[in-house]
């Protein structure tokens, strides 16, 4: 049973506003039944889509018994799987969620009132760990220093950038690209919206250890590298002017340093004895000028390219605004 706040909190979420639950899957026959009954209980009035990402233990048929609209994409990774949803589903309030029972369904109105209250367009549920099994330290530690690393380059104040729960706009939704094919998703997200200053809040969230029989398909290693490269990749593509700069000053500083010595040598004898590595600094400095002017040049293309994705994104109406209009006219509310 749902205590009076929560009751309090649906009831303040607008009948209007369509709800959807977009849930990836693969191999969750352990817990998808549960996790769609929990969402079905705290968020009646959502729809809950199921994205069989090619299972073999049955998590498709437990999900559609469950009551959950299932549906396969056969391209493995949880990228792969959020770029379709995307794509397909149509809703005002998206709810992000893994399919592992882990996170608290209890816990999707206060996402989704967070959400209508900025409004915002992305709210992150923070992971609370209820206990020491829920959340390894190998895992704390690598978020810790990823979330670390977009902070310092994107200047992000998020706790926890790979969570998995979030509520997300339908204008977030319809403008993010969705390039990435695993669990680097969760990154691309953040990212995209600092990017284009998007409004994002925060609520913590409860995170409990997974149910006997369920599995974790994220390999410490081998998805924090990927991580790590997105990171790399993500600031190439954004920050383009200091990417290349950097490059072009490290290259300046390895031809200065191999120059000094022939300087002084021609200075002394009038000659250059070391010719290939008079060449090779010279070939050096010109890199780090090709390097400085690709940055620069690079970084007026993406500031053309932030303008027509923030432009893509104001075309869709905030949340609640398409309600709200649609109350003053006495019409339904136009879906784009």
């Amino acid at each position: 049973m749902m205590d009076n706040s929560e009751v309090t909190m649906m009831a303040s979420i607008d009948a209007q506003q369509r709800i959807a639950v977009l849930i990836p899957c693969l191999d969750e026959a352990a817990t998808i039944a549960a996790v769609v009954a929990d969402f079905r209980k705290y968020v009646p009035q959502a729809r809950i889509y199921v994205y069989d990402n090619n299972s073999t233990d049955g998590t498709g048929e437990i999900a559609a018994a469950a009551g959950a609209v299932v549906r396969l994409e056969r391209l493995r990774g949880k990228g792969h799987v959020m770029r379709r949803m995307f794509a397909d589903i149509d809703a005002d309030i998206y709810i992000m969620v893994d399919g592992d029972d882990t996170y608290d369904a209890a816990s999707a109105p206060a996402l989704i009132q967070e959400l209508c209250s900025g409004p915002f367009d992305l709210v992150n549920g923070a992971r609370v760990d209820t206990s020491v099994e829920a959340y390894r330290p190998g895992h704390r530690f690598g978020n810790a220093v990823l979330s670390g690393a977009v902070r310092y380059v994107f200047g992000t104040a998020s706790k926890d950038m790979l969570s998995g729960y979030k509520a997300l706009s339908r204008r977030f939704v319809k403008s993010f690209p969705a390039l990435s094919t695993g669990f680097e998703i969760e990154t691309e997200l953040l990212v995209h919206a600092l990017e284009l200053g998007i409004s994002i809040s925060e609520i913590s969230t409860p995170y409990k250890e997974r149910p006997m029989g369920s599995e974790s398909k994220l390999r410490t290693f081998r998805d924090g590298w990927r991580i790590l490269r997105l990171i790399a990749l993500l600031c190439k593509e954004e920050r383009p002017l200091a990417f290349f700069a950097l490059i072009s000053f490290v290259l300046s500083i390895l031809s200065v340093g191999l120059s000094i010595p022939l300087f002084y040598e021609f200075l002394e004898t009038g000659l250059v004895p070391r010719f290939p590595t008079a060449i090779l600094s010279v070939g050096l400095m010109l890199a780090a000028i090709i390097a400085l002017f690709s940055g620069l040049i690079l970084d007026t293309v993406t500031r053309g390219r932030r303008e027509f994705k923030r432009l893509h994104f104001l075309a869709y109406d905030a949340v609640g605004v398409q309600v709200g209009r649609a109350a003053l006219v006495g019409t339904p509310a136009r879906r784009l």
